[in-house]
């Protein structure tokens, strides 16, 4: 099946700038985090302590903008359209990928061949998205746990207490790190699957044609064939039936 066409609307540009500082600010925190652990150039420590909180701060920051505007800023439901709702209904079940979670499993292990034809973000992926918010927060709140100005207030020492003390809360800081580091990998690997034009739309902010679909129909309703490379074009519109 010919690749769906992607549009400005299904990732607004604020999405994509909170986007692109949730991942710097992960894979900073993953390389200095390492460097922490395993200090090969400890002239290096301070700097990588500083950025490695520096970071922290700014990745929690950054989620909470992110679910504040989801309440704030509309975006496309589903890919191939530029129908817009508010944004956090497309990270509850929709119409489009309900009854699909069996279907993404067979598709993500190779015993389906098409995707699914579902809304913006599959049931799996939904799911995931959900869950990475709280392991950011609870890998902050360990992470506080074992920051110097932070750790011997209350609400840090009780969990240090409880889990048996500081070595141990280092040792699950430092596993949480492998669990994001699984889920990078993931997501790459899940974005180049879904086409060089999604590529191109959060990368250089570049609109491509194909398959367009209707959300309130549920069905591909057409194509849009305009040639986006060139600097000036006109959107071919395509009427229904």
């Amino acid at each position: 099946m010919a690749e769906f066409a992607h549009y400005k609307q299904t990732h607004p540009r604020l999405f994509s700038v909170t986007h692109w500082v949730n991942l710097v600010c992960m894979f900073l925190l993953i390389f200095t985090g390492i460097c922490i652990h395993f200090p090969f150039f400890p002239y290096f420590m301070g700097i990588a302590r500083g950025l490695h909180v520096a970071c922290g701060f700014i990745i929690v920051v950054n989620l909470l903008v992110r679910i504040i505007t989801a309440f704030m800023v509309q975006s496309a439901p589903t890919k191939g359209t530029r129908e817009v709702v508010t944004d956090y209904k497309t990270w509850l079940p929709q119409k489009d990928n309900r009854h699909q979670f069996i279907q993404w499993i067979k598709y993500y292990l190779f015993l389906r061949k098409t995707q699914p034809l579902s809304a913006k973000l599959g049931v799996l992926q939904k799911i995931t998205y959900l869950i990475i918010p709280l392991l950011i927060l609870f890998q902050f709140y360990t992470g506080l746990c074992l920051w110097e100005p932070t750790m011997d207030a209350p609400v840090f020492m009780g969990f240090t207490r409880l889990v048996g003390g500081i070595m141990t809360v280092r040792i699950i800081h430092y596993f949480m790190m492998f669990a994001f580091i699984i889920f990078i990998m993931i997501h790459v690997y899940l974005v180049f699957m879904e086409g060089l034009g999604l590529v191109k739309l959060m990368l250089f902010g570049k609109e491509s044609g194909g398959l367009i679909y209707s959300p309130e129909r549920h069905v591909v309703i057409g194509e849009d064939e305009t040639d986006y490379s060139k600097p000036v074009y006109q959107t071919h519109i395509i009427e229904e039936d």
